[in-house]
């Protein structure tokens, strides 16, 4: 189990809420009467035991009050769509790829193209195209993660729970579609928020799965274990929180287990959700 006290931080851009998510190799036991002003992300005091899941979700955090102040704003450029090309393509910046990318196949369906999973030239052309539609750099017509990203969310605009695996309620329900790494809220079938790209958790350390609940939000939140900012937490399953990172979200590499937002989602979705709305998380994020 990581404590505050580690000293082993994950790569930029990578930092989480914390305590760490992951099996324990031995559970410590929760004392009878436990001492309030847990936070998460904050290790005990002497005397203190620390579990994954408990105490912070089954006491609310007193030790210290969420200020109003906005988070600082990101630098310009941080959500850029930039997509991962070859080393050699990269450098030589070529006009199109003769490469196949990873995505191929699914790029060809989408574009309603021949699906062999070869490059072609019709292929690249077509792909560049809907790179400079939608500003994805260097557009290349490389068939990379950030553009089949990019597709996936363009179809879901319309309706993201056309296949209902989200369910339908009278009350609010935050969307965490694991497959599709996309998020959104609905009340009922109307959709109130989103939906909009986003990063869970990497092999290890997945976004937990199932029912959960906000029960405490932050929006001046910072990691203790990682001393990373973690802009508008909205804390649902013991550290595991929505909220903004200062980078891409598009990283091949996932999150330590909260559901990564850019700046602007996470800061709209806390005027969308409060203390006690439900969360719903389904499916298994690529690589995982």
């Amino acid at each position: 189990m990581l404590l505050a006290t580690a000293t082993t931080l994950p790569a930029a851009g990578t930092a989480m809420a914390s305590p760490a998510v992951g099996a324990p190799a031995a559970r410590v036991p929760t004392p009878s009467a436990p001492a309030p002003g847990l936070v998460p992300g904050v290790a005990p005091g002497a005397g203190q035991s620390w579990q994954i899941d408990t105490p912070d979700r089954a006491l609310p955090p007193k030790a210290y009050t969420p200020t109003a102040a906005e988070p600082r704003a990101a630098a310009p450029g941080t959500y850029d769509l930039v997509e991962y090309v070859p080393p050699t393509g990269a450098v030589a910046k070529v006009a199109c790829s003769k490469q196949t990318g990873p995505y191929q196949r699914q790029v060809e369906r989408w574009l309603k193209l021949r699906v062999d999973g070869k490059q072609s030239a019709a292929d690249c052309k077509a792909i560049r195209a809907f790179q400079v539609k939608h500003k994805i750099k260097p557009a290349i017509g490389f068939a990379g993660p950030v553009t089949w990203s990019t597709m996936v969310l363009v179809s879901a605009r319309k309706n993201p729970n056309a296949a209902k695996k989200c369910p339908v309620r009278s009350y609010k329900v935050a969307c965490v579609d694991l497959d599709r790494q996309l998020t959104w809220v609905q009340k009922g079938s109307k959709v109130v928020f989103g939906p909009v790209p986003m990063r869970s958790g990497r092999k290890g350390y997945i976004t937990r799965k199932g029912w959960h609940t906000i029960y405490w939000r932050h929006k001046n939140h910072v990691s203790t274990l990682y001393n990373e900012p973690m802009p508008y937490a909205q804390f649902f399953d013991g550290g595991q929180a929505f909220h903004a990172v200062y980078g891409s979200i598009y990283t091949t590499v996932g999150s330590m287990g909260c559901v990564n937002l850019k700046l602007s989602d996470a800061a709209t979705l806390w005027n969308v959700l409060k203390k006690g709305d439900h969360v719903y998380v389904w499916g298994r994020r690529p690589g995982t």
